[in-house]
């Protein structure tokens, strides 16, 4: 090791390549975050409060809100805080903390989304036996399954990061504890180490995107059997805004996560990861608000119950 100096203290350098542009940058992920705590939040109040919307695929859609809305509470408040400060330092724990979470929830997110699909293809399969077969205690089971798997392979991948030797160098090249620009911050960062990471990634990654296309594969053959062409058409605008969300999520998951690395993509990967800890997941619940009937319905109900209690608070004052 000679003679570094081991370091304690990072620097998110994130932004500051942008000086005259943070502030329109706050405003715009300000607004960004507010709309998705927002519309996350109608999501999960809209499926609560509507008896209709009590089956395992809104269940489901419960649980995918709940862990989105968790993932962006790590990453978006601390980047507005940078966005403004001059200081923009973070503690060696604080970033194992914020890399644990962000990627355990991660994790979370794609099982989610596999047992989503696994939920479409039991639906159209065996509709009779559906009910028996997704029951709320199965959901339940399936959601937390996907969180302990996704937390246990994000703390495989910590303890993997936070065991190598930091040293000299302590600008993260990122406004937030992504993997690649801390670890190529190491001093003893080797090929197996890589290895492993990329391994576990596409575990995650892979893993549950094989499950999603095997299920749709099965979806696929049972829908193109059927004899009537309306009920082609309703099976398949079941799984649209499904398809449609993961093809948003694994587009830019994939991209990131899996290809090679290099300092110079470290500015690319930073743009890239805007787009799925901030588009991502403000996508999303519009795609299954947009595209869904029962749900366009619940909302109106919630956002009327809403603005008929402030009416009425208003006139009380």
């Amino acid at each position: 090791m000679g003679n570094h100096t081991t370091v304690h203290t990072f620097l998110l350098w994130g932004f500051s390549s942008f000086p005259h542009l943070q502030s329109l940058l706050f405003m715009v992920i300000f607004f960004s975050h507010v709309t998705i705590l927002a519309a996350n939040a109608a999501i999960m109040v809209a499926i609560r409060l509507s008896p209709n919307l009590h089956t395992p695929m809104y269940f489901l859609l419960f649980g995918l809100s709940f862990s989105e809305t968790c993932t962006t509470l790590v990453i978006i408040p601390r980047m507005l805080v940078d966005l403004l400060s001059d200081s923009k330092t973070i503690s060696l724990p604080e970033c194992a903390t914020q890399m644990l979470f962000f990627f355990g929830l991660g994790g979370n997110n794609c099982f989610i989304l596999a047992a989503m699909s696994y939920d479409r293809y039991t639906a159209i399969h065996n509709p009779l036996h559906y009910p028996i077969l997704m029951t709320h205690q199965i959901c339940f089971q399936l959601i937390v399954a996907s969180c302990i798997t996704g937390f246990l392979i994000s703390l495989c991948i910590i303890t993997i990061v936070f065991n190598l030797s930091f040293c000299d160098s302590y600008i993260i090249q990122h406004f937030f504890c992504d993997i690649s620009p801390v670890v190529h911050l190491a001093c003893d960062y080797a090929f197996h180490h890589e290895m492993i990471i990329f391994v576990l990634s596409a575990f995650v990654l892979v893993g549950s995107l094989v499950l999603i296309m095997v299920s749709y594969v099965f979806i696929a053959s049972i829908v193109m059997k059927m004899s009537s062409t309306t009920g082609r058409y309703k099976a398949f605008s079941t799984c649209s805004s499904h398809l449609i969300v993961v093809s948003i999520h694994y587009g830019f998951a994939c991209f990131v996560y899996l290809r090679s690395k290099g300092s110079d993509t470290f500015r690319e990967d930073m743009l890239m990861a805007v787009t799925y800890t901030v588009l991502t997941p403000l996508l999303n619940p519009i795609v299954y608000s947009l595209r869904n009937q029962e749900m366009r319905i619940a909302l109106k109900k919630v956002l009327d119950n809403c603005s008929r209690f402030i009416f009425q608070m208003a006139n009380k004052r």
